[in-house]
Parts: structure tokens; C-alpha cells; sequence
């Protein structure tokens, strides 16, 4: 344990031991075994912390092997139980300066990663006028009422809600802030969501009443901004993300989507580090993102090998990685949430 704790977690800059990752240690005839517990399933520096960790361990006198089981123990952000009396762990806003940059595509494939490095996901549709997610996801409906509470659909490991599942695909929605914040809060409130890692919320384009409604009343862990390379775009999400910054919410960072000739490329990164905040990655320019999620298979799940899927799978680890940082920031407290396998 003293040469275990010698080793520390790359992103949260403390030792293995102080974070409670390490369980169930035993050393039997010059054998060493133990449990390495990670903050979330889609650790991106998985196999940098396991191989310190077994040359700390064989560095110790007498040990002639070492096996390492590995789970992990996703931190919660204890805010979201303590307000929306909500088992969930992370509530995470996905968020766009203006329409047409992939906001919705990314939030549909990080949620669908997230789900399959092993993690508990929800994907709520906060766009209350204009729900996307029923077809990028391939469900159109939902499951019959648990008595005066709604049960969410269910596709690719994720649970999901969305206005499109509730009202009529060809009749437009007219309504004032108000409706839209009671709506959003009866998605919180209203629907049997169960136990959950992630919560990936998919916001409207904009600054308008949803986001600043949710998060004002909602504990967001943090909010990803999404943003094509051109520079109108760009300049949108600038606004996006300062408004962010005025309601206090968490820069998870900044998302560069639709990346190559045709939009340029670089913006995102060049936002990120004017703001200082996190870039989380390049998604590049390809139709089959679009052909994918106009199929309801998300290119995570349909062509899992692509460039594309292998950039957003590469994001959501970064992005699961920066949500243990700033929930474990807001507390001291070691990791005590349930292991998910």
C-alpha cells in the first residue's frame, strides 16, 4: 500500500491510496492481487495507472507477480440527489452557440459510448420545440406508464426521454419559457429514471430560457459546448460558454465537430484555449455521422471502427474523466459510489 501510494491518478493529481482505489489487497506466496477501482468505466488513462501501479507493486521485495482486477466507482454529485431527490450521478449539458454544428449527434453518441465502456446512462432531449433524439435513436415510443410516472424508453444501453415520444411529430410546439421550464422539470421529476452514472442533457441552440432555466435550477456538473471550425460559429459558442461562465455552471470543455476542408478546422481548439478550458476533441466531416443518426444507429454503434466513432468515443472518455474531476473537487470525501462492473 505505501509503494501503491506513491502512484497517482493523472487527472486528479492524488495518490491511488487517498482515492480509495485500491481494494481488496492480498499477497500470498509472493503474489500480489488487488481490485483498481476507476473513477468512471471509460477511463481514458486506464492502462498508464495500471502499469505504474504493477511496477509500484513489484518494486517491493518478495513480490514475483502481480494481477490487478480492474471496476470502477463513478463519483456522484451528491447536489443532484440532495435538490431533485434524483439517483444520478452526473447531469451533463450538452450545448451549442447556434443549430446546424451536430449538438444532438454529439449527445446521442456520447451518451451511447459512455453506455457501452460499461456506465449507466440517460440521455434526456431538452429541446423541447424541436426533440431529435426519437430518430437519432431509433425509438419512436415509450413503455405504458408506471402509474403517474412515465418510463423511458430504451435503446443502445441508454435510457432516454424526449417531448418527441409525447406529441404529435407534425404539429409544431408554440410555447412560452415558462411551459418549457415545467416541462424540463417534470422530465427531472416525472420520470422513473433509476440509478445513473450519466445524465447527458441535449439543450437547445442558443442562450434562450431553457438554458438558463436549467442551470439556475438544475446542478449540472458541467456543460460541453459544441462548435463547427468557422469562425461564425465559433463566435456563437463564445456566447454560449460565457453564459456558462455567468451562471457559475462548469466548463466541461469544448467539442470541435464537422472538422476538415469543407468547414476548416482548429476553431474549437483556438476557443479553448482563449477561455481557458478544456478541448475535448475533433470529430471530423463525415456523411456517414449524418446517414447513421438519420438511421437511429448512432456511428458509435454502426460503425464503431470509423474515424468519427473512434474521435467521439475518444471525447466521451475525456469527458467522463473531467466529470469525476469536478464532482470530486466539490467534496474531499473518498469514492462511495456503487461498483458497476
Amino acid at each position: 500500500m505505501a509503494r501503491l501510494a506513491t502512484v497517482n491518478e493523472p487527472e486528479l493529481h492524488k495518490d491511488l491510496v487517498t482515492l480509495n482505489m485500491i481494494r481488496d489487497l492480498k499477497v500470498e506466496k509472493g503474489k500480489a492481487t488487488f481490485t483498481l477501482v476507476l473513477t468512471t468505466p471509460a477511463c481514458p488513462l486506464k492502462d498508464q495507472i495500471l502499469s505504474e501501479a504493477n511496477l509500484a507493486v513489484m518494486s517491493v521485495e518478495g513480490i514475483k507477480d502481480v494481477q490487478i482486477d480492474v471496476d470502477s466507482s463513478v463519483p456522484a454529485d451528491r447536489r443532484v440527489s440532495g435538490r431533485l431527490n434524483l439517483n444520478v450521478g452526473n447531469l451533463i449539458a450538452v450545448s451549442s452557440g447556434k443549430g446546424g454544428v451536430g449538438k444532438s449527434s454529439v449527445a446521442a453518441n456520447l451518451a451511447v459510448a459512455l453506455a457501452q465502456s460499461g456506465a449507466r446512462t440517460g440521455l434526456m432531449d431538452a429541446d423541447i420545440l424541436g426533440p431529435n433524439i426519437p430518430i437519432m435513436m431509433g425509438v419512436h415510443t415509450m413503455p405504458p406508464p408506471n402509474g403517474a410516472r412515465l418510463v423511458p424508453a430504451e435503446a443502445f444501453g441508454v435510457k432516454l426521454m424526449s417531448m418527441g415520444f409525447l406529441v404529435d411529430p407534425d404539429k409544431p410546439m408554440v410555447w412560452r419559457g415558462p411551459m418549457l421550464h415545467s416541462a424540463i422539470r417534470q422530465f427531472f421529476t416525472d420520470v422513473e429514471w433509476g440509478e445513473l452514472d450519466y445524465m447527458v442533457i441535449d439543450l437547445p441552440p442558443g442562450t434562450g430560457d431553457v438554458q438558463l432555466s436549467l442551470a439556475q435550477s438544475v446542478p449540472l456538473t458541467g456543460a460541453i459546448v459544441v462548435t463547427q471550425p468557422q469562425a461564425v460559429a465559433v463566435a456563437d459558442a463564445r456566447r454560449g460558454l460565457v453564459m456558462f461562465e455567468h451562471v457559475q455552471v462548469p466548463i466541461i470543455g469544448i467539442v470541435e465537430n464537422m472538422s476538415g476542408d469543407f468547414f476548416g478546422s482548429g476553431g474549437g481548439a483556438k476557443l479553448a484555449e482563449e477561455r481557458s478550458v478544456p478541448f475535448l476533441g475533433t470529430i471530423p466531416l463525415d456523411p456517414q455521422v449524418r446517414i447513421t443518426g438519420d438511421g437511429g444507429q448512432p456511428i458509435v454503434a454502426a460503425q464503431p471502427e470509423s474515424p468519427a466513432a473512434k474521435a467521439l468515443r475518444s471525447v466521451a472518455e475525456r469527458v467522463a474523466a473531467r466529470a469525476s474531476v469536478l464532482t470530486l473537487s466539490q467534496s474531499d470525501s473518498q469514492i462511495e459510489i456503487s461498483t458497476v462492473g
